[in-house]
């Protein structure tokens, strides 16, 4: 922590999808947040493992390029957030997922994490950038405004009862 302030010394470190099982810990965070906050789809979230959700990412990796930024207690040497973002072929730009531990949270590492994917993102010749937010987890809404991003549209799913 620093002396001055008493917020913690936060390290950053940037990869691509090599480094995707250094957040599981972290994305299960996410999971289970959103499966809290999920008001009609608890039974997905709960059925989401991070070999499901890796796969996908690593998909996506695939088509085009993937970057891993993680934020690191300089203290501790523990991971305390993350952001997956990706550009694909077709030069859309996606910030596919971002977690802050609930402590590290209004400190600014999500804030510097976005600084540096959306940096990246233009770099790499994105012409359209994306975030998908989970129904019920609205309150990220004036987070993501703040980088530009405003809700568009709403997709609605239809689930078969088994």
């Amino acid at each position: 922590m620093s002396k001055k302030t008493g917020v913690p010394n936060i390290k950053y470190t940037v990869s691509d999808q090599t480094a995707l099982d250094e957040i599981k810990t972290l994305w299960e965070g996410l999971n289970r947040l959103m499966g809290e906050r999920s008001p009609n789809f608890k039974e997905h979230f709960a059925a989401m493992t991070w070999e499901k959700r890796r796969s996908d990412l690593l998909k996506q990796a695939a088509g085009g390029q993937m970057r891993v930024d993680i934020a690191i207690d300089a203290q501790t040497n523990v991971a305390v957030g993350y952001l997956v973002s990706s550009v694909s072929s077709e030069k859309l730009g996606t910030v596919e997922s971002i977690f802050i531990s609930e402590k590290y949270r209004s400190l600014g590492i999500g804030v510097s994490l976005m600084n540096k994917a959306l940096a990246w993102m233009d770099e790499n010749g994105a012409a359209e950038k994306v975030v998908e937010a989970t129904v019920g987890n609205e309150r990220v809404y004036g987070f993501y405004g703040r980088f530009g991003f405003l809700p568009r549209k709403t997709l609605l799913i239809q689930v078969k009862n088994a």
